[in-house]
């Protein structure tokens, strides 16, 4: 046997054949059940059933790996030895519990048995041992249910089915009211159903049971729940779950005996108190099943205070042994305290920021440790409002969660309900639900308190201008039916009215009918010590995505070092702003006057074109005085930190009505034909909206709205100058795929920008650059950045062009996709490193090479998709050399603490820090 790998691990009487850093091998819990055992805690002897058993089970077809079986049955052995008692037994009987426990934690994901080895025969050895007839028969029930729902596939809801009929013939309530003799008849009643779904009867052969247990926790490795909770948690690269077998102690053999979980601090909180529940005389899963109320944890001083003087030296030990907040479980057996595991508890946001900064404070970890020990994303329960975690919640559908926080509102179907429900009834809060949204929609967004739609994915309009808000929102909630004619939506099959309130949890994407109540974000001193230890590891910079004053200032509040992306056309919605621009887009340039007959048919075209460019230059200069005040505002919020604005990016028929209704309102509007409107909609219509006139295209094709938008920021950025204010603006020219198309419209900019510098008499530092995010762009960027003063990859349609998804349809099969481990994640979410990854390294290599060459500048370069605030795009962000991100207001602090982390991770550092 020397010759075999070592598939099983034994713990228990003070020594251990595995240890703490051995999780990988030993799953969590495995590792700590042996740690413990070292350290003195007293542990249940047993042994783990390492992961590489788990794989190997999968590669043999579901077979346990034959040198495994002898080692299994040494460590019975081993384990009867320490406790006294023989596995199947008739007299003194060894029972044990058998366990999952993979590397990371996954509570509650994989199966338990408990009680195994009880049969006919050990279980009266049970009742004559401990003298309770009751005890045994109540174990015995609970094994036949557990093993027959876990390893041998019955509902366990049939097993339900008999305790409540039993209960009923008996005239009780509770479980606990049914005495020896029903327990008796219960177990023959489950072993017939057993039976009867099985086709044998349950086994008596306490190896078989514990062959079929082991079995049972492989196979739920690669259970429904269990993969979707590590795609959830994004949890990969793991060989399985190793299976923990452990000698069990009872909590329920009388009022000596109990079980408890607890944490080692309050894992709301944070507080430095104990936390947890416990139960007299009951099986540890009476405890989380609800069937009793537990009492908290304080209480055992009174009723066990000798147990309970012992267990706070626990708590004490092990926080001190792991330098971390713990959760554990124990077993009282008769007034003998056993600790049934250990592992670093889950915690909050808020708690876990708490947890980390008072380590540090009480000397058990350093700032490093506590920086790596916060989960970025966990962040979003200290800015964002929760569901109140005593609220009853009961979600009838979910969808993608798109947008952290939570909200309960009104039901409004479309922005104009919203604004006439605010103006109605000010201050009630209300939920905007679309089957999408557009721009047409950001007034009633504004207003709603969260956003539900029933299509789009992660980079959808709904999901990115929420984010940018700070508001709720769930999209591609494929269980909502919208009928806005008849003033209601269907929810998995429920109406709710216009009107009537609903709940949507952008954390987790579930939706709920009804008012559910939430709390408040608060953020602490705790949140912004670790902020700051966070800023003195990072090298990476983290900017915003701001289109308005407001947005800025919320996103230097949470420690933004400039904008990374202003979208412009976010500011022509408003008001009279719309009503310009949309006269600006329906200017007729096929419009014949009286006398045109006369003309040839070239001098014609060249009239009609001038007339046009006149009446879009009119209503260009009406919108410009806009322009120039929103980004006065922006930069002065941002007080001489660096702000990038985008130059109008998308096709104009975004900005028009398409329905017949809408399109009769703007033309009423504009006293002009509807007809016209309809016409010039028609003509904007193009079969890919999204590769056709838009981004730099627009610019190039109606040059006048750039030259407006160049000249508004210049000239704002003069008025902050002379009112004593630093400003440095960035003018970013958006989907470039060429260094031509960058060139034409770099020179037209400086031209407008040097007009306007001269007629102010005084000069301002600006920056011209491009957004790297079509493929041809990254692949030629050394050409560009000749041009080019920055980059900032727009990773949202680069993915979309590189991977030929759309964005707004990847819905319809990316659960599919990533079930099926096509991809490990959705793109849109997590940037792939390896496809579009390569397009950004090799754009960053080529440009900074190029322009160091051509000027001896450093490129300044940065990134500002949606990928801007998730953990893991911001690791790689800092490994390829970038200058920055860019995300969401609310999205900064992650950004921040995942800078650190990467930073602390080690490998490429930003150029300037080189």
């Amino acid at each position: 046997m020397s010759d075999q790998p070592k598939y099983v691990y034994s713990f228990g009487g003070g020594k251990a054949d595995g240890k703490a850093d051995m999780k990988s091998l030993l799953g969590g819990k495995g590792a700590n059940l042996a740690e413990m055992s070292v350290i003195g805690i007293p542990v249940p002897p047993g042994f783990t059933i390492t992961t590489e058993v788990c794989a190997e089970y999968y590669e043999n077809g579901k077979k346990l790996p034959e040198a495994s079986v002898p080692q299994i049955q040494a460590a019975i052995k081993t384990m009867e030895d320490l406790y006294g008692a023989k596995f199947g037994d008739p007299v003194n009987p060894l029972l044990v519990s058998v366990r999952s426990g993979a590397a990371l934690s996954m509570p509650g994901m994989m199966n338990t048995i408990l009680n195994l080895g009880l049969t006919d025969a050990s279980v009266e050895g049970v009742a004559k041992k401990t003298g309770n007839t009751r005890f045994a028969y109540d174990g015995y029930r609970r094994l036949i249910d557990m093993f027959g729902s876990t390893a041998m596939g019955v509902e366990h809801e049939l097993f339900e089915h008999e305790m409540a009929g039993l209960k009923t013939e008996k005239g009780v309530e509770l479980d606990t009211e049914l005495s020896a003799a029903d327990l008796k008849e219960l177990v023959k009643r489950y072993k017939a159903v057993y039976k009867h779904h099985v086709g044998e009867d349950f086994p008596q052969d306490p190896i078989r049971q514990l062959m079929l247990a082991i079995n049972a926790v492989f196979n739920s490795w690669n259970g429904k729940k269990a993969i979707e909770y590590r795609r959830i948690e994004r949890i990969s690269g793991l060989k399985g779950t190793a299976v923990n077998v452990q000698a069990m102690v009872f909590g329920n053999m009388g009022g000596t005996s109990g079980t408890g979980v607890a944490f080692t601090r309050d894992p709301n909180t944070g507080e430095n108190v104990f936390y947890g529940d416990y139960l007299i005389n009951a099986q540890g899963e009476d405890v989380v099943a609800g069937i009793r109320t537990p009492e908290p944890i304080a209480r055992l001083d009174q009723d066990m205070p000798v147990v309970y003087k012992q267990l706070m030296g626990i708590r004490q030990k092990l926080e001190t042994h792991y330098t971390d907040m713990q959760d554990i479980e124990f077993t009282v057996q008769e007034g003998t305290l056993y600790m049934l595991q250990t592992r670093s508890g889950k915690r909050t946001g808020s708690a876990a920021v708490s947890i980390a900064v008072e380590m540090v404070k009480e000397g058990l970890i350093d700032e490093t440790t506590a920086i790596k020990r916060v989960n970025p994303d966990s962040l979003n329960h200290l800015l964002l409002p929760q569901l109140d975690p005593k609220a009853k919640i009961t979600p009838v559908a979910r969808g993608i969660a798109a947008s952290p926080g939570a909200a309960s509102g009104k039901v409004v179907l479309s922005a104009d309900a919203a604004v006439q429900h605010a103006k109605d009834h000010p201050g009630e809060p209300i939920l905007l639900v679309r089957k999408e949204t557009s721009p047409e929609d950001v007034t009633g967004m504004d207003l709603a308190k969260g956003i539900l739609t029933a299509t789009g994915g992660k980079a959808s309009h709904a999901a990115v201008v929420a984010r940018g808000w700070g508001k709720p929102c769930v999209v591609g909630c494929a269980a909502i039916h919208i009928d806005e004619k008849a003033g209601q939506i269907t929810i998995s099959g429920k109406p709710v009215k216009a009107g009537e309130f609903l709940t949507i949890n952008g954390t987790t994407g579930d939706v709920m009918i009804g008012q559910v109540p939430t709390i408040d974000a608060e953020m602490s001193g705790d949140f912004a010590i670790l902020m700051r230890w966070a800023d003195k590891v990072r090298t990476l910079k983290v900017r915003t995505n701001a289109d308005s004053p407001k947005d800025a200032l919320k996103a230097r509040e949470f420690g933004a070092e400039g904008i990374g992306l202003c979208r412009t056309e976010h500011m022509f919605f408003e008001g009279q702003r719309i009503v310009d621009m949309r006269k600006m887009i329906l200017v007729d340039e096929n419009e014949e006057r009286p006398g045109d007959e006369e003309l040839s048919e070239e001098e014609r075209r060249s009239v009609r074109a001038e007339r046009a460019l006149a009446a879009r230059k009119k209503a260009l200069d009406a919108l410009e005085p806009y322009q120039r005040e929103d980004f006065i505002g922006i930069f002065e919020a941002m007080a001489g930190l660096p702000v990038t604005i985008r130059l109008l990016d998308p096709p104009l028929h975004e900005f028009l009505p398409h329905d017949d209704k809408g399109q009769a309102e703007v033309a009423a509007q504009l006293g002009i034909d509807a007809k016209k409107v309809k016409r010039r909609v028609e003509e904007l219509h193009e079969s890919n909206p999204m590769l056709g006139l838009r981004g730099c295209r627009l610019a190039i094709k109606f040059p006048e709205i750039g030259d407006m938008q160049v000249r508004a920021i210049i000239e704002a950025a003069i008025e902050v100058k002379k009112r004593g204010h630093a400003v440095l603006p960035e003018i970013m020219i958006p989907l470039v795929g060429t260094v031509e198309e960058l060139a034409f419209l770099k020179k037209r900019a400086i031209a407008v920008a040097d007009e306007v510098q001269e007629k102010a008499g005084t000069k301002v530092d600006y920056l011209i650059g491009t957004m790297i995010e079509v493929p041809r762009a990254a692949l030629t960027a050394d050409r560009i950045a000749e041009e080019a003063e920055f980059f900032s990859f727009g990773t949202n349609d680069l993915t979309q062009m590189t991977f030929g998804f759309s964005r707004d349809d990847v819905t319809s099969f990316m659960g599919t996709y990533i079930e099926a481990k096509i991809l490990p994640v959705d793109p849109f979410q997590t940037l792939d490193a390896s496809g579009v990854g390569q397009l950004i390294e090799m754009g960053v290599q080529k440009g900074r090479a190029s322009r160091k060459e051509k000027t001896g500048e450093h490129l300044k370069v940065g990134i500002c998709g949606e990928h801007g605030g998730d953990p893991d795009s911001v690791a790689f962000c800092h490994r390829v050399g970038m200058d920055y991100v860019s995300c969401s207001p609310f999205r900064v602090p992650i950004a921040r603490l995942a800078a650190a982390q990467a930073a602390l991770a080690g490998g490429q550092t930003t150029s300037r820090d080189k």
